[in-house]
């Protein structure tokens, strides 16, 4: 029996140190290179999304110049010719005047306030008529959420501090938009104004008749609306999620977080941010995601309700107007 435990001691001995030694590499090994994996792939998975980002983006810049193509189109469209004859009239009264042609300038007076009788007969419940506009792309904010939150903070401070040059620096940095500024002609102001240099130039007070019809000018209202390019990238990638969706199934899952992340960064950049058409779209998203990882058949439908509920939501961003 003592020989039995003389031999069992160092057997012991040895399988207590081979499990302290296993132990010692699963608690410190294991875990850490677990860890590690995971983060490795979270790093693997936000750059494949990053890549996938710029792609839709380029991808998308065909679809945002037709979009702006579209809205030039149609501002061109909604321009009164009538009232931008009126302006065009007062603008050759200034020059008249400059040029000492009173009669001249009396004469386009004349002719633009006949234009605004027109106008005011033909639209008695309209306070203002399109006559000029400019179309603008201007995608200045950032893609990283963190960083336009970073922004947003810094513009909130400097309303705080009524820094309101520093605001509207910050808050350039939080526009991704196609812009249409209309100009139009306030219809229950601008006749006074012709009236009242006609008068002036009766009375040979040209300077002031002058100044009289350039601040006239000078006070077209402008109106802005915008299309948000983020939600234009969202539907983009959703229809490229669906050409591949038959061929390469993570790439369109990929596509979809891409459309997911650009609504956020939507309504992150205020356009129409409190608006929850953004949590019905990401459950429709998540529903399709759902749907392409059980194998779930044509979803061609899907996709078309998807798309369909996208261009409906641009489309009522686009037609918000608002005076700038």
């Amino acid at each position: 029996m003592k020989d039995t435990l003389l031999v069992l001691v160092p057997v012991i001995a040895i399988v207590l140190t081979s499990c302290i030694v296993l132990a010692a590499v699963i608690g410190v090994d294991g875990p850490e290179t677990a860890a590690q994996s995971d983060s490795s792939t979270q790093a693997q998975r936000r750059t494949d999304i990053a890549k996938q980002t710029d792609q839709a983006n380029h991808k998308s810049q065909p679809a945002v110049e037709e979009q702006r193509k579209q809205a030039q189109q149609e501002a061109q469209k909604s321009l009164d010719q009538d009232a931008v004859a009126a302006v065009e009239e007062t603008q050759k009264a200034i020059d008249a005047i400059g040029a000492n042609k009173t009669d001249e300038a009396l004469a386009a007076i004349e002719r633009a306030t006949g234009k605004l009788n027109i106008l005011l007969a033909r639209n008695p419940s309209t306070a203002l008529l399109p006559v000029d506009f400019q179309v603008s792309v201007i995608d200045t904010a950032p893609h990283d959420h963190e960083a336009i939150l970073d922004l947003a903070k810094d513009a909130s401070r400097a309303v705080d501090d009524r820094d309101f040059p520093a605001a509207r620096v910050v808050l350039h940095n939080l526009m991704s938009e196609i812009r249409v500024r209309t100009f139009t002609l306030p219809l229950a102001t601008y006749p006074a104004a012709l009236q009242q240099a006609a008068r002036l130039l009766d009375q040979k007070k040209n300077d002031e008749a002058r100044n009289v019809l350039l601040t006239a000018l000078n006070t077209l209202v402008a109106v802005d609306r915008v299309t948000p390019i983020p939600i234009l990238v969202a539907r983009e990638a959703v229809s490229q999620a669906q050409s591949e969706g038959q061929k390469d199934k993570a790439h369109a899952q990929r596509l979809l977080e891409v459309a997911r992340n650009e609504l956020l960064r939507s309504r992150e950049l205020g356009y129409a941010g409190r608006d929850p058409e953004y949590a019905a779209l990401n459950d429709q998203i998540s529903n399709l995601e759902k749907q392409l990882k059980g194998n779930g058949g044509d979803l061609s439908a899907v996709y078309a309700r998807l798309k369909d509920r996208l261009s409906a939501f641009l489309k009522r961003q686009s037609e918000h107007q608002q005076h700038a």
